[in-house]
């Protein structure tokens, strides 16, 4: 079976067409599959939404966190309770779409323990792009993360990531980033562990409006990759 866990803050307004997109895919495929809906603390209508889509929908479930505790500590409580064979990871604005599921599955039906979409491959599309500014600083970042600890890996940040469901446990089960920070503790874990990582070319369409703040959302995340660095 195969777990995916959306994050969830202030959705109300993208979350019914990626509840609609994922359950036509995955329905018409006939693949078994659960959703984990996660309320990082919304405080509009985001959780009137998850439990309508759970009456209507016995493979969606709701996972609430009391208050905002960030991305990262959401997707931990969401996988801590994903009960799948492979976890799928993605944003509630479905940037990457769910028909690019069957590459990061090829990918580990090929050896990988962790497969990650990328938006920096030749081979990607990034067909709607983000503001210049976020482009040049989402580069500078992850030159930074390759430099100091993941070299090789060209798009850390991409929410789009499929895990092999014993390697999703344990670096979400041990993180300690609750913020935007935690794709590169994850996965810097995951390659720690041994596990082979595969970066696989997406297609992407940027969605506005987004809650990642330019200057104080990446100074923080730079700030949890040199601590994890320094910590081993």
């Amino acid at each position: 079976m195969l777990s995916i866990v959306i994050p969830c803050f202030n959705e109300e307004q993208r979350l019914p067409r990626t509840i609609e997109q994922i359950e036509r895919h995955l329905d018409t495929r006939n693949t078994p599959y659960e959703l984990i809906l996660v309320d990082d603390g919304s405080a509009d209508g985001t959780r009137l939404i998850m439990d309508a889509a759970a009456e209507r929908h016995g493979g969606v479930r709701v996972e609430a966190l009391p208050h905002n505790r960030g991305k990262g500590r959401a997707l931990a409580v969401g996988v801590q309770a994903a009960n799948g064979d492979e976890v799928l990871i993605t944003d509630a604005d479905l940037s990457t779409p769910i028909e690019e599921l069957d590459k990061l599955q090829a990918a580990l039906d090929n050896g990988a323990g962790v497969a990650i979409g990328s938006r920096a491959l030749r081979a990607s599309r990034v067909e709607v792009s983000q503001p210049i500014y976020r482009v040049v600083m989402g580069k500078i970042f992850n030159l930074i993360v390759q430099a100091v600890l993941l070299p090789g890996i060209w798009d850390t940040q991409c929410g789009f990531k499929l895990f092999r469901a014993d390697v999703a446990h344990s670096v979400f089960g041990s993180l300690v980033t609750d913020g935007f920070g935690f794709d590169p503790e994850v996965l810097y874990r995951a390659r720690k562990q041994g596990v082979k990582i595969a970066e696989v070319p997406v297609v992407w369409r940027n969605s506005a409006p987004t809650t990642v703040s330019p200057v104080h959302s990446s100074i923080d995340m730079l700030k949890h990759v040199v601590r994890l660095r320094l910590r081993g």
